[in-house]
């Protein structure tokens, strides 16, 4: 039995472990997955309730998965494949399917910052999101109100930890990061979780493609004061802005309104410490901490 390669998608906003999939990129992925799934049992001559007894979920899991309602687990995907007998078309859905677990908003960020050849970031309140240790990034989520659940927590923490995969890309982007001092000394997560974030601002500032800088307290003049930004220079020239607010992201495609964003990112460096003065002041807030 031919089996069409479900290819992935940008990276989606589903929920994870049953619900609903919010997003239509996403419901796409699924339905997708779940297409080629029925097809295989069909072809086994295996009725939901007997595949599902053989993988070890109930027959309803396998309607939903079937229909795209509902995000299948690993071991769901792996369990179906030896079943089916479908020499590991099925695994291969995996990535897909993951991906499909991730919001939307993460997924597009992530696109672009694959895409980019130079990427810089300023935030004021916590650790820019591609700098963040797992223990770090799942602390700042469980802060989340209205709360998360652990489900919710864990796709989030996921998708984030998924995109610092950029620091991995050949050839290397240039990456940029400006933090606030506040940053350093805030304890999220508690004195321990941020000893590791900090030793990871060390290791993740000593790689040649990557700048770290820090923006002391007590500077007068300030050019970040409207909040954090991000600033993505991509193949061919392009560059767009991104900004975080309360309630939504916002990506800046405007050319008078990128040249803002680089306007102020620019400022923002220069009026921070160098990069070398930067990892000092690092290693002497990790001492006090």
């Amino acid at each position: 039995m031919r089996c069409a390669v479900v290819r992935s998608v940008v990276v989606p906003s589903v929920r994870a472990r049953g619900e609903l999939v919010e997003d239509e990129e996403a419901t796409a992925v699924l339905k997708a997955v779940g297409r080629q799934i029925k097809a295989w049992r069909e072809a086994a001559g295996m009725r939901q309730s007997e595949f599902g007894a053989a993988i070890g979920y109930g027959e309803e899991m396998v309607s939903s998965v079937e229909r795209g309602r509902r995000v299948p687990q690993p071991e769901f995907l792996d369990k179906a494949d030896e079943v089916l007998d479908a020499g590991g078309k099925l695994s291969a859905m995996k990535k897909d399917v993951a991906e499909a677990r991730y919001p939307k908003k993460v997924r597009d960020l992530a696109n672009l910052e694959a895409e980019a050849v130079e990427l810089g970031a300023y935030a004021n309140h916590n650790m820019h999101g591609l700098l963040q240790t797992e223990t770090y990034a799942r602390s700042l989520f469980a802060m989340r109100r209205p709360a998360y659940t652990e489900d919710e927590i864990d796709r989030q923490v996921a998708a984030r930890m998924a995109r610092q995969s950029v620091f991995e890309r050949v050839p290397a982007p240039l990456l940029t990061f400006v933090q606030e001092e506040v940053t350093l000394r805030r304890p999220i997560g508690g004195r321990m979780v941020l000893r590791q974030q900090l030793e990871r601002l060390l290791e993740v500032g000593r790689l040649r493609h990557v700048e770290i800088q820090v923006m002391p307290t007590d500077r007068e003049d300030h050019a970040g004061m409207g909040g954090p930004l991000q600033l993505l220079k991509l193949q061919g020239g392009k560059a767009l802005g991104h900004s975080e607010g309360q309630l939504h992201s916002r990506l800046i495609a405007d050319p008078k309104e990128v040249q803002i964003v680089e306007m102020r990112y620019g400022m923002i460096r220069a009026q921070a410490l160098t990069p070398r003065e930067s990892l000092a002041l690092i290693e002497k807030v990790l001492g006090e901490t």
